[in-house]
């Protein structure tokens, strides 16, 4: 687990990232920008239990791929995940809270995780966790309205134009950030790797 001071706002981002891509950094610098975040651990999570691990890329080639595209030297590319045999984000958050208490943490995702975060395993404890920064993505800006998340927590969002504050909030709290999307994806690669 990468180390961070106590008073700092670190962005929590995590995925499987297969591949890691232009567009994953893309929402890693929105979100150090627009969050004023101290650091950013970028997360390479052992597999999402909601994907099939069937076209999944060893988490050493993942690892060293994420670290190749993480240019900034605010961004801490980890796999603590695996090494604590943590499975579920709900975990992973809560290993990260009790490991480093007087950080500021919030959980960056992008937007179109955020129509299916309802049926991660305890997704409302992760919500009242951590604040949470929802990052604009092709073809999910309008989605995210109709999410469940968005409905059972609307009273905790939060105005974009508070995005700098956010991670120094009491959760539950959230934001939606617009701003440059890029429309890559894992999947889309994949399917072109396999030609």
């Amino acid at each position: 687990m990468p180390h961070a001071e106590k008073g700092l706002a670190v962005g929590l981002f995590g995925g499987s990232f297969n591949p890691p891509h232009a567009g994953h950094a893309l929402v890693a610098e929105i979100a150090l920008r627009r969050l004023a975040l101290d650091q950013l651990w970028w997360m390479v999570t052992p597999g999402n239990p909601l994907k099939s691990t069937g076209e999944l890329a060893p988490l050493s080639e993942r690892l060293q791929l994420s670290e190749q595209i993480a240019k900034n030297p605010k961004i801490k590319v980890t796999a603590f995940e695996a090494a604590h045999h943590v499975r579920y984000t709900a975990d992973a958050l809560a290993l990260v809270k009790a490991r480093n208490p007087g950080v500021d943490f919030v959980w960056i995702m992008g937007a179109d995780s955020l129509r299916d975060f309802h049926r991660w395993q305890r997704w409302r404890e992760i919500v009242m966790t951590f604040p949470i920064a929802v990052v604009d993505r092709p073809g999910a800006t309008l989605s995210f309205l109709s999410s469940v998340v968005a409905k059972t927590f609307d009273y905790a969002r939060v105005d974009e134009g508070d995005a700098p504050r956010l991670a120094r909030m009491k959760a539950p709290a959230w934001t939606f950030i617009h701003g440059p999307r890029s429309s890559l994806s894992s999947s889309a690669i994949r399917k072109l790797a396999k030609g």
